[in-house]
C-alpha cells in the first residue's frame, strides 16, 4: 500500500535534498573558484587617471600573478606546489601541495567527532567545538610527503622544474591543541607505547605513532595560516606529527585508538616502508632527513644581465633546526655560507640566499643543508650507498641547477 508524504515530511525531506545539493555546488564552487581563470582586467595606460576596482569578500592576487599548483584532477595522487613562484617560507593555503588516496571528502563540521579510546581511563568522543575549548598553540611547521624528490632520484631530466624536484613541501603555521593535553584528558594508561590514528576519508587512512611523539610535539588542528583548514589539507581536523613524513599526519581526524604495539596497517606494510639493498624493507622511518632545494633561478629560468643574481631556495629537517647551508657554484668543488634568511625554527623550512656573480660563464649550483644534530644532506651516490637504487621514499640527497653561457638554467641531478 503506498502512503501519501505528509506536508512536513514533504517539506524535511526536500530541505535535507537541498541542503546536500547545497553541500556539494559549495565544494564545487571552492574548487573551481580556485581552478578558474582569473577575470580579464583592464590595465589603464595610466592608473593614476582612472578610478580603481571595489572592494570585493575575498582578496585575489594581481592578474600578473598566477602560481598554481599541478597536476589537478585526480582523486588519488598529488598537486604539487609552485616552490619556484613563492619568496618566503610560509606557502600559502591555496598552493600547500596535496596528496589523497580517495579524494577530498566533503564534511559537515557541526556533525564530526573525534573518538579517543583504548588503553585510556576516559574514553572521549569530542565535537570540534569541545576541541577548540581546550587551551591552543599556534606553531610552524613545515609537511613533506615521504615521495618528495622521486622524480630528481629516478628520472633525472634536464627540463624537470623546482615543482616537480621537491613540490611536495610546504610550510604553514598551525593552531590546535596539543595531543598530549587530549591524552591526560582521556587518562592515557602507562603500558599505552603506542596509538592508531584514522581519516574519515573513503581509504580510512590508518598509521601508527609510537606514544612519545604524542608527549612531544604533536597537534590536532583545525586552522591553517589563520583561518580554517583547507578541504585538502583536512577540514576539520588533522593529526601534526612534526617533521615526519606526510602520510602520518592523518587528515580529516576521526579516531585515536591507543596500544601496545603498531597496528601494521596497509599504509605501513604494502605502502611507506622502503626496501634495502639487503633485501629487507625499512619500516617506521617517521623522520624527514636534512634537506634543501634552490628554487631561484632554476628551470626554466634564464639569465638575461650579466651581474650579481641571488641563488636562492629553502632548507628543512625533520629532526630540527636548520643550522647551515652551504652553496656550490661550480658542482661541489668548493662551498660556500649562505646567508640564512629569518629565523630557522624547529621543524620549519628557512629561506636561504648566496650572491652570485655571473660573467656570461658556465655554473652548477648546487645547495646542502646541516641541520642541528649534525646531520649534513649528502649526494646522490652517498645516498644511493646507503639504501640502494630501489628506495623509494626520503630522497634527500643533493639536486641543483646547470646555467649555460647562454644563461638558460636546466636541472642538474647531483652525482
Amino acid at each position: 500500500m503506498t502512503r501519501k508524504l505528509s506536508r512536513r515530511e514533504a517539506i524535511v525531506g526536500a530541505a535535507t535534498a537541498l541542503g546536500a545539493v547545497a553541500v556539494a555546488k559549495a565544494t564545487a564552487q571552492e574548487g573551481a573558484a580556485a581552478s578558474a581563470p582569473q577575470a580579464t582586467v583592464t590595465v589603464p595606460t595610466d592608473p593614476t587617471k582612472l578610478q580603481g576596482l571595489p572592494t570585493s569578500a575575498l582578496g585575489a592576487r594581481s592578474p600578473f600573478v598566477k602560481p598554481s599548483r599541478g597536476p589537478t584532477g585526480e582523486t588519488v595522487g598529488s598537486s604539487l606546489t609552485p616552490l619556484q613562484d613563492l619568496t618566503g617560507p610560509i606557502t600559502p593555503s591555496d598552493l600547500h601541495f596535496e596528496r589523497h588516496h580517495a579524494g577530498i571528502p566533503v564534511i559537515d563540521p557541526a556533525k564530526h567527532q573525534l573518538m579517543i579510546h583504548g588503553l585510556v581511563d576516559r574514553p572521549l568522543v569530542l565535537s570540534v567545538d569541545e576541541l577548540k575549548r581546550f587551551p591552543q598553540v599556534t606553531r610552524t611547521y613545515f609537511i613533506e610527503c615521504s615521495g618528495n624528490g622521486r622524480h630528481a632520484f629516478r628520472s633525472p631530466q634536464p627540463d624537470l622544474t623546482a615543482q616537480r624536484v621537491a613540490g611536495m613541501l610546504s610550510t604553514s603555521e598551525w593552531t590546535g591543541v596539543p595531543l598530549a593535553t587530549l591524552f591526560r584528558e582521556a587518562g592515557a594508561k602507562p603500558e599505552a607505547s603506542w596509538f592508531l590514528a584514522e581519516g574519515g576519508d573513503a581509504c580510512l587512512m590508518t598509521r601508527s605513532v609510537p606514544m612519545p611523539k604524542a608527549w612531544d610535539d604533536a597537534l590536532v588542528v583545525w586552522a591553517q595560516n589563520g583561518e580554517p583548514l583547507r578541504p585538502a589539507q583536512g577540514y576539520p581536523l588533522r593529526l601534526l606529527l612534526p617533521g615526519w613524513e606526510g602520510n602520518i599526519n592523518v587528515k580529516w581526524l576521526r579516531r585515536l585508538e591507543l596500544g601496545t604495539r603498531p597496528w601494521m596497517t596497509r599504509w605501513e606494510t604494502a605502502k611507506y616502508t622502503d626496501p634495502m639493498p639487503d633485501r629487507t624493507a625499512r619500516r617506521f622511518s617517521f623522520e624527514n632527513d636534512a634537506k634543501s632545494v634552490i628554487t631561484s633561478p632554476s628551470y626554466p629560468a634564464q639569465l638575461r644581465a650579466r651581474g650579481w643574481h641571488p641563488v636562492q631556495g629553502l632548507a628543512w629537517s625533520g629532526r630540527g633546526r636548520i643550522t647551515r647551508v652551504e652553496v656550490s657554484t661550480d658542482n661541489g668543488r668548493s662551498w660556500a655560507d649562505a646567508e640564512l634568511m629569518g629565523p630557522a625554527l624547529p621543524k620549519a623550512a628557512v629561506r636561504f640566499q648566496h650572491m652570485l656573480e655571473w660573467k656570461g660563464g658556465e655554473h652548477v649550483l648546487l645547495s646542502r643543508a646541516t641541520d642541528e644534530s649534525g646531520f649534513t644532506q649528502p649526494t646522490r651516490s652517498a645516498l644511493i650507498a646507503a639504501r640502494g637504487l630501489g628506495t623509494d621514499y626520503h630522497f634527500n640527497q643533493i639536486v641543483g641547477w646547470k646555467v649555460a653561457r647562454d644563461g638558460r638554467v636546466t636541472f642538474h641531478g647531483e652525482t
